[in-house]
């Protein structure tokens, strides 16, 4: 079945109410080595008197080629956009779902350093669950939308950033220290495919493994 190319619509809908909308989106949170990654996607009226990047989709629904087209294309095409990062030590230590909203917290923080008016933005945040509110201590205008990332263009953009942002820093670990080689996140990228298992396995984790994630294949 063909997949239906995102609008700005929902966009439009919430610029009705504020003077900027800013795009969410995750990537990273099932890996089982490296940070996750948030990106975040602001515009304005302005920004959709413009078409976004023809060919954007969910990040997931592209090509690595593709994705790497389509990254700067995107932050071009936005107001202004960021990533934003949670270490693996820090999910050892506080969760995933605290370090999902850490880490949007800190691609917001960048917006406002940008300009953004992120206080008085809506936010666009893709899932069926709001995990950024509760890491908030001022409340913002959350919408969650399931599917987000396929239907909205500031989340599909945000999607796009934030995975190149974070497959670029998985080779970049991996090229920093060859030891590091033998967990395959060249092709990978940290997530658990069988190779990396049996590598962990045979190797033991990383200093950049999620090690209380890793239990199972240790046991």
């Amino acid at each position: 079945m063909a997949v239906a190319d995102p609008t700005l619509d929902v966009e439009r809908a919430l610029l009705a109410d504020a003077g900027t909308v800013i795009g969410i989106d995750e990537v990273g949170r099932g890996a089982l080595a490296g940070p996750v990654a948030v990106g975040v996607c602001a515009v304005r009226a302005a920004e959709l008197e413009h078409p976004f990047p023809e060919g954007l989709r969910d990040s997931k629904l592209l090509s690595e080629k593709r994705r790497n087209l389509l990254a700067p294309a995107s932050a071009e095409w936005a107001r202004a956009s960021a990533v934003g990062w949670s270490s693996a030590a820090e999910i050892d230590e506080f969760g995933i779902g605290a370090c999902l909203a850490t880490a949007a917290i800190r691609a917001l923080e960048a917006l406002w350093r940008e300009g953004v008016p992120v206080g008085e933005s809506a936010i666009l945040l893709d899932g069926s669950h709001d995990w950024l509110t509760p890491g908030l201590e001022s409340p913002l205008s959350v919408t969650v939308r399931p599917k987000a990332d396929r239907d909205c263009a500031t989340v599909a953009a945000a999607s796009v950033i934030a995975k190149v942002a974070r497959d670029t820093r998985m080779l970049e670990l991996e090229a920093g220290d060859e030891a590091l080689g033998v967990y395959g996140w060249g092709s990978n990228k940290g997530y658990g495919s069988p190779a990396h298992r049996a590598a962990i396995v045979a190797h033991g984790p990383s200093r950049e493994h999620r090690r209380s994630w890793l239990a199972k294949i240790l046991a």
